[in-house]
């Protein structure tokens, strides 16, 4: 029987979401959208590409959470996305309000379903879904760590001019200024990425200045597009965690999940090394950090409980 997953939000991430999953087969899929033509009309379009990709799977756009019910993953991207010179903190208002309705409409239709967030301001949104949902924190989970990631190891190999897949990285943390990239856990081929620094193949000053705009990578799309967010990237980061769940491939992957004394922090959604496979975050990996990058992933970690005090002050129900 073929798995079905459910897209919350057909936006621009949203759509690329199902085109990904369609070209992957991961399952059926159901597309959620308030504006149902939008959803409908992208559902329709994607279909219609089936025959020409060699891809079968059912695709249907709908309005109503009913057609969402019994999901065995859920994706989510409804929200307003970032517009030139908003931060994620002017996000969290108008947000917060759509993800309380989003969690009280999934728990009701797809209660044992493995949720994956993407909608900003990241930490915090998901932290919130998962008080508003009731859901298991194992089985939901936010998408931010694999984009970040992903970013910073794509400008490392542009100013490398070495193959990206050579490259392997962590960022942690909160999604945001605050990230981390972990540079001592960086390595390319088999060789540390300090080697590289050491060797003046790469220096400190652009070393800093790809870690500067690894933290600002959706700013920079966002100024680019003028309107709108990234959505190539997030989708396919986001269709990353979904295989690995339904698969089992138990990959490590880098998430936002729920952390209950592993690095040193209680009752909060932050980035860390995660396995995720059949049974949604089997594990959180604690990795050694060094004194600077515990120094900053705990500046992070502030960053994210000060911005969820601020979601608290606008739904005391989330304390």
């Amino acid at each position: 029987m073929k798995k079905k997953i459910s897209l919350i939000g057909s936006g621009q991430i949203g759509g690329t979401l199902a085109h990904l999953i369609a070209l992957k087969e991961l399952g059926d899929i159901v597309l959620f959208d308030v504006a149902e033509g939008i959803a409908k009309g992208k559902a329709l379009d994607i279909a219609q590409s089936s025959s020409v990709e060699g891809f079968s799977v059912d695709i249907k756009g709908t309005s109503n959470y009913k057609d969402t019910k019994d999901s065995d993953v859920i994706i989510i991207t409804a929200g307003v996305p970032r517009k030139p010179g908003m931060s994620r903190d002017d996000l969290l208002g108008i947000n917060l309000k759509i993800i309380k309705e989003v969690a009280e409409n999934i728990k009701d239709t797809s209660p044992n379903a493995f949720v994956i967030c993407i909608t900003n301001p990241l930490d915090v949104i998901v932290m919130a879904l998962q008080k508003y949902s009731a859901f298991p924190t194992k089985k939901i989970v936010g998408m931010a760590g694999i984009l970040d990631s992903s970013r910073f190891k794509y400008f490392l190999s542009q100013e490398l001019k070495l193959p990206v897949k050579d490259i392997k990285s962590l960022v942690l943390g909160g999604h945001g200024d605050s990230m981390v990239a972990m540079i001592n856990h960086t390595f390319i081929g088999k060789k540390k990425l300090m080697e590289f620094v050491e060797e003046g193949k790469l220096s400190q000053k652009k070393l800093k200045d790809i870690i500067d705009r690894t933290k600002n990578g959706g700013a920079e799309i966002v100024k680019f597009l003028q309107k709108g967010s990234a959505f190539y990237a997030p989708a396919a980061s986001g269709v990353e965690m979904a295989e690995s769940y339904l698969k089992d491939l138990k990959k490590e992957l880098p998430c936002a999940a729920a952390l209950n004394g592993e690095y040193g922090v209680k009752s909060l959604y932050a980035g860390v090394p995660v396995i995720i496979g059949k049974s949604g975050v089997e594990k959180i990996i604690e990795i050694n950090l060094s004194k600077e990058e515990k120094n900053n992933f705990d500046i992070s970690i502030k960053a994210v409980k000060d911005l969820y005090a601020s979601a608290i002050k606008i739904d005391p129900y989330l304390k």
